[in-house]
């Protein structure tokens, strides 16, 4: 039986998405305004949910390879419950983004466009982590262990680093290996000074975009491997999330500062697939509760945040 018509329709409506938002709703020249990037995000978290519905039917239709033998309701358990980790997971990438582009000093109409072409190498790189991350889940005895105590190393480390220190050790690295420079040239990602050949400032974003996301590629996908080892949902949950993370960022942009607490709900969701990975070969935990917890780990960072703003706005007020 042919397998392939899931991943096709799966591809084609991928990438028709990032069309429309590049070239429809990010036409050149116009900027994202708060109330745009709402819409924006409610946009592309729908067709998240929505590619639910599909994975209902290609699994009922049986019509996609099925390694795991998922039955159709499970499967839209997993690929939600993968999409909502995932999501998640992009918080804490939101808070080093914007330390990038304020370190490189990126005018706010250049953003979206770095952040397009960092969501097309994300895609690529993704995919290769991702077949890299399930031959040695299947191939290895007990690499769900090995990867459950690094996702608990990386939650532990997550609280003591700071992210503008992370940042500014990342562009340290990348400068010996590109000749880079602070200076924006238009939307050029080379120019010239003093007769040298040297990379824009807004190359130097993009690069530092693409290295951080491969360094949170690899919590996020053991982290995915905790809810399932089934391909298709590992990278269609991985794709819908890496897509909506552009207009989430404008959408919190303003607001990450105030929303500081969200990075604890982030903790909290890597400290619990690292146990669930660690003790996935003594006992199962449910879908449902994997899911549960994701959401509530979630709310409660977000009601904290929003009582945090309100304790601040009072202040002010004062």
């Amino acid at each position: 039986m042919d397998f392939t018509t899931p991943w096709i329709i799966l591809i084609v409506y991928a990438f028709a998405l990032l069309f429309f938002d590049f070239f429809v709703l990010h036409k050149k020249g116009t900027q994202s305004s708060t109330k745009k990037a709402i819409y924006e995000t409610i946009f592309f978290v729908s067709n998240g949910l929505l590619f639910s519905i599909l994975i209902y039917w290609f699994y009922n239709s049986q019509i996609v390879d099925n390694p795991t033998n998922l039955t159709p309701n499970k499967a839209v358990l997993n690929y939600l419950t993968g999409y909502m980790v995932e999501l998640s997971l992009s918080v804490d990438n939101l808070f080093v983004i914007a330390a990038i582009f304020a370190s490189f000093k990126i005018p706010l109409k250049s953003q979206h466009r770095l952040l397009f072409l960092g969501i097309l190498g994300a895609i690529v790189f993704r995919a290769i982590l991702i077949n890299l991350g399930l031959v040695l889940m299947n191939k290895v005895h007990g690499m769900s262990i090995v990867f459950g105590l690094f996702l608990l190393f990386t939650a532990i480390k997550m609280l003591k680093n700071d992210v503008e220190h992370k940042e500014k050790e990342q562009s340290k690295g990348l400068s010996k290996f590109f000749r880079l420079t602070k200076i924006i040239d238009g939307e050029k990602f080379t120019t010239v000074v003093d007769g040298k050949k040297v990379f824009t400032a807004l190359f130097g974003a993009l690069i530092t975009i693409e290295f951080t996301d491969l360094l949170f590629a690899l919590d996020s996908i053991p982290a995915i491997l905790s809810i399932t080892t089934d391909p298709f949902i590992v990278y269609s949950s991985n794709i819908f999330a890496i897509m909506g993370l552009r207009s989430l960022y404008f959408f919190l942009s303003s607001m990450l500062e105030k929303f500081a607490y969200l990075k604890y709900s982030v903790f909290s969701i890597l400290l619990f697939v690292s146990i669930k990975l660690i003790s996935s070969q003594f006992f199962h935990i449910p879908e449902w509760f994997s899911l549960s917890f994701i959401g509530l780990s979630l709310g409660v960072g977000i009601y904290i945040s929003t009582l945090n703003i309100r304790k601040i706005d009072s202040k002010k007020d004062m």
